[in-house]
């Protein structure tokens, strides 16, 4: 489980049990500007995490190294979403546009891991 603050530009990783207790709290990343928003995962583990102010989309390992950034048109990325027939399709919310962005990723959203 993550859980981003945005103030303090902190995301942490916690485990989660099968009963749904959480444990093992350790800081995954730490940005020096900017703040967060949404979250989601694909299915490798990576975290998308929406760059309030920024203006990108950061791609994080599940060891938090810092993958990438995908620029977006607008600088108030607010909530990210996987969707499309492959689930390789991003869709971000804009608030400083009141819009929808979309990009395509390398690995679908964790919804559509194989069970």
């Amino acid at each position: 489980m993550y859980v981003n603050e945005s103030v303090q530009r902190k995301v942490w990783a916690y485990d989660l049990s099968g009963d749904g207790a959480i444990s093992n709290k350790r800081l995954l990343i730490e940005f020096q500007d900017f703040g967060m928003d949404g979250m989601r995962c694909d299915v490798d583990g990576n975290l998308y995490i929406a760059r309030h102010g920024k203006g990108t989309v950061a791609k994080v390992s599940p060891k938090g190294e810092l993958l990438k950034e995908i620029p977006l048109m607008g600088k108030k990325p607010s909530n990210i979403a996987f969707g499309g027939p492959d689930g390789k399709t991003a869709y971000v919310t804009l608030q400083d546009h009141g819009n929808i962005e979309t990009f395509r990723v390398e690995t679908a959203g964790r919804e559509w891991k194989k069970k």
